[in-house]
């Protein structure tokens, strides 16, 4: 594996979903195989599980660490060609990425979209710039449209407490209510993964959101889409919450309708479904503190699988770089 921006960069999702459930009953299977390898994280943008999820991962599979955080402690990037450097920017991301390619042999970015201009999110033009200044291996924290570290792990999540072997797991990504604009990445990400898994035999997948907010079809194509949440969630076994803001009128927020929340009366409806959140979410704005404290939630033991996710992901690009080598 050469890079990890998408579902498209694996080539077999179960095989992916049960190395990184091997390496959680096992974490240092693999401990010297980053031995004088070292990971850069570059954050452009806040982080709390994807940063500390992934160094551990990183340690575990016996590499070194830095952490940079751009935002706080770089120069500001310039993006675009052909432009004189007279502004605000002190650093083009030509020589930037190029640099931190010399210092590490796999780098990580997290950049979250400006959500003013669709275009410009939606090229990805910061990421796949930086993808192709820097020459070594490049996993996503996080882009504009995608976070694929999160949607594998709550691949795995899913594989790990379905048992039932007569039928599919339904699984719902269920829109809910918030007080700012949200990008679409997560559920861009969730959708697209979870269309795969379900052309692969994994799940049964619908997506429940209200008038509005229909993500970009690239990223729904497979999947049933609703706008009723009762009719949704109606003998599902896993939903996932998540707000996103419209992708059609970008960026903005038409509904907070509060009977979108999923609370323990929403659950009723369900087959005792598990309820995901990739975090943080606003309580009782999201989803209620009630589902969050009560034995239908898996939102910590989620967070805690993004280790596996992040580590099945490294072990690959490192046994990538000996095979290269």
């Amino acid at each position: 594996m050469k890079q990890f921006f998408s579902v498209a960069d694996v080539a077999n999702l179960s095989q992916l979903v049960d190395e990184a459930l091997q390496l959680k009953s096992n974490p240092f299977t693999a401990a010297n195989l980053g031995k004088r390898k070292t990971l850069g994280l570059v954050f452009l943008n806040p982080s709390l599980r994807t940063r500390l999820s992934t160094q551990k991962a990183a340690i575990q599979l016996g590499m070194d660490v830095m952490v940079m955080n751009m935002d706080k402690e770089g120069w500001a990037l310039e993006t675009k060609d052909g432009v004189t450097m007279d502004g605000n920017t002190v650093e083009h991301i030509r020589e930037a990425a190029a640099v931190m390619g010399q210092y590490c042999d796999i780098l990580g970015l997290r950049s979250f979209p400006k959500l003013q201009d669709r275009e410009e999110d939606y090229s990805e033009d910061l990421f796949r710039k930086f993808m192709s200044y820097c020459k070594v291996p490049v996993i996503s924290l996080e882009s504009a449209t995608r976070h694929p570290l999160q949607s594998l792990t709550d691949l795995i999540t899913i594989r790990e407490h379905w048992h039932e072997t007569a039928r599919l797991p339904k699984v719902v990504m269920a829109w809910a209510p918030h007080i700012k604009a949200l990008p679409q990445a997560v559920p861009n990400s969730f959708s697209e993964w979870m269309c795969r898994a379900q052309a692969e035999g994994m799940v049964d997948f619908t997506i429940a959101h209200p008038v509005g907010y229909a993500l970009a079809e690239e990223f729904t194509r497979g999947a049933t889409v609703m706008h009723s949440l009762d009719e949704a969630i109606e003998g599902a076994d896993f939903v996932y919450v998540k707000n996103w803001s419209s992708y059609e009128d970008y960026g903005k927020i038409h509904s907070v309708d509060e009977r979108w929340m999923i609370d323990s009366s929403k659950l009723t409806l369900t087959n005792e479904a598990k309820v995901m959140h990739c975090l943080p979410v606003r309580r009782d704005l999201e989803l209620a503190s009630e589902v969050l404290d009560g034995p239908h939630a898996l939102v910590i033991q989620e967070a805690g699988n993004r280790v596996w996710a992040a580590q099945a992901v490294l072990k690959r690009m490192l046994e990538q770089l000996l095979s290269d080598n």
